[in-house]
């Protein structure tokens, strides 16, 4: 969140509405008796990759509006893999500067490492895969967003240092720049199938709108996946032969792909991926191979029918429900799968992002509560 042009009154009015009162009172409290110059560690209690940025920059611009600096050590650099109840980061200031920042500062990191951290194991477990973020629609306002396409960002160049495709960019325009990207990727909504009344009319419409540029299609709308997806291709065929044509499977959990059932899918796999069938250990494990929604077999069904018809070249585009579990179950078998369209990166249980903040030194000297003697071990180190 940038600060804007806002006054510096304006600055401590906004952070002291958003802090917790018991810092607002310290503030006062140390103001009134004398400053000490302190070190907060930050850290969290669950491994996560470090995605620290958005609280760096916060705290700059407000020191900067405080006119005063703080002292910002990164232990970890950004898209480190971090262990649980490790510091990711030490700020060193005066503590009336500080002492009312710590409630906003930690909630500029947690989800951010969090997030990334999915993010990262999603693109390690799919690495010839590349992904498309989808979370907008699941955050919490602007800043969520912004922060959530972030972490999906350092998650996928951590994976991309070891190989791994990664995130390619995202669906709107406003955090593109994340992904290295010059706007947001996609082509149509269920809605647009519905207003057109057909899955072939609405290609028809966006080649229309936007020639030239290349076309991914849905076609859960009708429950026809393979029957639309064909059609699509005939209607298009120098766009399916070059590789500007995809398709996107987004069926509804509810109900299978078209043609599929449970024995239907156990014969897909048992042709493409026996083993995946042997390996699953949970029932969540088997329902992503062989259930209902964009299944692995479901997306080995599409493969072999578009092959089949002599599009080849035609991509897979699978969203609905990709975290790490889902990514993890299609790698092992070894699914088709060209682009994963997802927001699930997103941490499911928002308790695991709550980042903790402690003072670790006063005046130079180190001291912590008991139990948390453990963030000292760098501090004693810095300061000898």
């Amino acid at each position: 969140m940038s600060l804007g042009p806002l006054a510096p009154a304006g600055i401590n009015a906004d952070i002291s509405a958003r802090t917790d009162a018991y810092f607002n009172r310290t503030k006062a409290i140390v103001a009134k008796f004398g400053d000490k110059r302190v070190t907060y560690a930050v850290f969290l209690r669950r491994p996560v990759v470090c995605a620290p940025a958005l609280m760096v920059d916060w705290l700059q611009e407000v020191a900067a509006a405080r006119g005063t600096a703080f002292d910002i050590e990164l232990v970890h650099a950004e898209g480190s893999w971090t262990g649980a109840g490790e510091p990711l980061v030490y700020i060193t200031g005066n503590l009336v500067a500080l002492a009312d920042l710590e409630t906003i500062f930690l909630q500029k990191i947690g989800a951010a490492c969090v997030a990334a951290h999915q993010a990262f194991q999603m693109c390690m477990a799919l690495p010839k895969s590349a992904f498309l973020a989808m979370e907008a629609r699941h955050c919490a306002g602007a800043e969520m967003q912004e922060m959530m396409a972030y972490a999906a960002s350092v998650g996928s160049k951590a994976a991309q240092a070891e190989g791994a495709r990664g995130f390619v960019g995202n669906a709107n325009d406003g955090t593109a720049h994340y992904f290295g990207a010059p706007h947001g990727y996609g082509t149509m909504p269920h809605a647009l199938i519905g207003y057109a009344g057909s899955t072939v009319r609405a290609a028809e419409m966006f080649v229309e709108t936007y020639p030239g540029e290349p076309l991914t299609v849905l076609v859960d709308y009708f429950g026809r996946e393979i029957t639309d997806a064909l059609a699509v291709c005939e209607r298009f065929p120098e766009m399916a032969g070059a590789g500007q044509l995809s398709v996107r499977l987004d069926t509804h959990g509810g109900r299978f792909l078209e043609g599929l059932d449970p024995q239907a899918s156990y014969a897909v796999l048992e042709r493409h991926a026996p083993g995946a069938l042997r390996r699953y250990r949970s029932q969540a494990a088997l329902h992503y191979l062989i259930g209902t929604g964009v299944s692995a077999a479901a997306i080995w069904q599409m493969r072999e029918a578009l092959d089949a018809a002599g599009f080849k070249a035609v991509k897979i585009v699978a969203s609905s429900g990709f975290g790490v579990e889902k990514c993890g179950v299609m790698a092992d078998a070894n699914t088709p799968i060209d682009v994963v369209g997802t927001g699930s990166f997103l941490p499911e249980q928002w308790s695991e992002t709550y980042a903790t903040a402690d003072i670790v030194a006063y005046d130079g000297k180190p001291m912590v509560k008991i139990g948390r003697e453990f963030l000292l071990k760098s501090v004693k180190r810095d300061l000898g």
